[in-house]
């Protein structure tokens, strides 16, 4: 099997799984926070949405400067949902584009002209790409619960569904 579309089944798998999430949210709740330094339930859902893509774009160059993360807040759950098709889409097109040649090549990161993480993409794609999204996600599932909403099965049933 070629591990490009392995991994493309995989993206989109998992966005079903962070969709079905993101369905639930309460657009009335977007601006709460378990904790005030806490991102906003609405940050924190179109952050998760967005990292796919954005992190495609920013492993996309052989060096990339050190991005400030912008934490918008939406104010609609199309726009997360939106965000989420959009993201997966050029997480898609960016893996295919890359190939396994692509994926094994070189990638560092740059603040200030200084280098401060190097590594394989592949690396960076498995961790940033993919597993950085899985850890928003269970952070989502938590407000969730904090707020009274269940929480849908990802991975098999929750205790909200049986």
């Amino acid at each position: 099997m070629n591990m490009i579309e392995d991994w493309i089944r995989e993206l989109n798998r998992e966005a079903e799984s962070t969709r079905l999430l993101l369905e639930r949210l309460p657009e009335d709740k977007l601006s709460w926070r378990p904790h005030p330094r806490s991102m906003s339930l609405g940050q924190l859902a179109l952050h998760a949405a967005g990292v796919p893509g954005g992190l495609a774009q920013l492993l996309d160059e052989a060096v990339s400067e050190a991005p400030v993360v912008p934490l918008p807040e939406p104010t609609t759950r199309k726009e997360v949902l939106e965000a989420l098709e959009w993201s997966v889409s050029l997480a898609e097109s960016k893996l295919r584009e890359w190939g396994e040649d692509g994926l094994r090549r070189n990638w560092r990161l740059v603040s200030k002209g200084e280098t401060i993480l190097e590594a394989p993409r592949i690396d960076m794609a498995r961790s940033l790409m993919f597993n950085h999204v899985y850890h928003h996600r269970g952070q989502l599932t938590v407000y969730l619960r904090l707020l009274g909403i269940s929480v849908p099965g990802m991975y098999g049933p929750t205790a909200d569904v049986q």
